[in-house]
């Protein structure tokens, strides 16, 4: 959760009583405006929100593209935990916790939190664009990365090298800070219902801390978006009853090897709290991510060219057509406005979210049928999403 120059209503100090007031719009809660400490609020609505952290929201000159945009892999490791692996969770945390990052960001009458995970030798840290957004018009806002670990904590100065508000992601880089631990990324792919899971974070500012649950359910489509972030996107989500809370923002998910299958960031609450409905991006997206960020490169999302809202009228279930982009992909496969889309390939899709999420999970250039009703008659077309 964030706030910032269009401020968040819970940017308050960790350790600052919060006093109600009535009547706080859902989105002011996580994602609010910038007020006088002494009438900063949590809201007793629901909340779905961009979780987890006390910070800015809106822009940072975002991109920092490298004239050579070289190729750039981040390992990751495959399969699932084994026998061989660890099963003390206190034993992944201590693993872990050196190369998860608490990020503080300072400007005049504001200040932010949020958490992020280092990804390379180079100092990379993988957080979320909401974490970090909002300074973008700010040029005398700070942003300060702390490590702790062993007992001690070392803060180091950072800055942003690229963010990407439709997945919610974004990178940050330390520079020349040497004996860096950098987390292995895993391979959400894997993942199963029922899995044991790991989040760590800075949740209200608190670095170091750890929790633990398992995973509730897998594609689940959670909007991000809200007052005062340019985040706008749909993410595949794994949904997680570990307690995530604002300041879990950017911070990893791990099994229990320690590799890191997701990057926490949305909170279901009716009252701004955890209420054991967390959300995280899987990593085998936020690696693709990533990996184009630190390159220079403006990320790839797989598109038809079509605008969708939920259908659902007793019988049918899908994503209706708005409107389809004349020339698009939807166009170029015989899709018209009013279809009502049931299924992407393999996947079921009930909803506009789900289309979304379908399609960017299909891959660019690479041909996918389409199920879809018009008319009352069902049928398939190949469509092929643009990046």
């Amino acid at each position: 959760m964030v706030a910032g120059a269009a401020a968040r209503k819970d940017a308050v100090p960790p350790f600052e009583p919060v006093v109600p007031v009535p009547r706080v719009d859902a989105r002011e809660v996580v994602l609010g405006k910038v007020v006088p400490w002494r009438i900063l609020a949590l809201g007793a609505a629901v909340v779905l929100a961009l979780g987890g952290i006390g910070g800015f929201a809106g822009g940072w000159a975002g991109k920092t593209f490298r004239a050579d945009h070289q190729r750039v892999e981040l390992r990751q490791v495959e399969g699932r935990p084994g026998s061989g692996d660890l099963t003390e969770i206190g034993e992944v945390a201590q693993r872990v916790q050196p190369a998860v990052a608490a990020i503080n960001i300072e400007a005049i009458g504001m200040s932010g939190i949020g958490s992020g995970v280092v990804i390379d030798e180079d100092g990379h840290i993988l957080t979320n664009n909401h974490v970090i957004s909002g300074v973008a018009d700010i040029p005398d806002a700070e942003l300060t990365v702390t490590f702790s670990a062993a007992g001690e904590a070392r803060s180091v100065p950072a800055r942003i090298i690229g963010r990407d508000p439709k997945t919610d992601l974004a990178v940050i880089k330390v520079e020349d800070v040497s004996g860096l631990t950098v987390a292995e990324l895993g391979d959400s792919s894997q993942v199963r219902v029922g899995d044991t899971v790991i989040a760590l974070g800075s949740p209200q500012g608190l670095n170091g801390t750890v929790t633990s649950g398992i995973v509730s359910a897998l594609n689940r489509p959670v909007r991000l978006a809200g007052e005062g972030t340019d985040t706008d996107g749909v993410a595949d989500a794994i949904q997680t009853d570990a307690s995530i809370n604002p300041g879990n923002s950017g911070g990893p998910l791990v099994d229990l090897r320690g590799a890191v299958i997701g990057i926490n960031t949305v909170i279901y609450s009716v009252s701004g709290g955890s209420q054991g409905l967390g959300f995280a991006i899987p990593i085998n997206m936020a690696k693709g991510i990533a990996e184009q960020l630190i390159a220079g490169e403006a990320p790839v999302h797989p598109d038809i060219g079509v605008t969708a809202r939920t259908a659902a009228n007793g019988t049918l279930t899908g994503a209706e057509l708005a409107t389809v982009v004349p020339g698009g992909p939807a166009d170029a496969a015989g899709i018209r406005e009013g279809d009502v889309i049931t299924a992407v390939g393999e996947r079921s899709v009930g909803s506009a979210d789900e289309l979304t999420v379908a399609i960017r999970t299909s891959g660019a250039g690479e041909a996918v049928s389409v199920t879809l009703v018009r008319d009352g008659q069902r049928m398939n077309l190949d469509v092929t999403p643009e990046g």
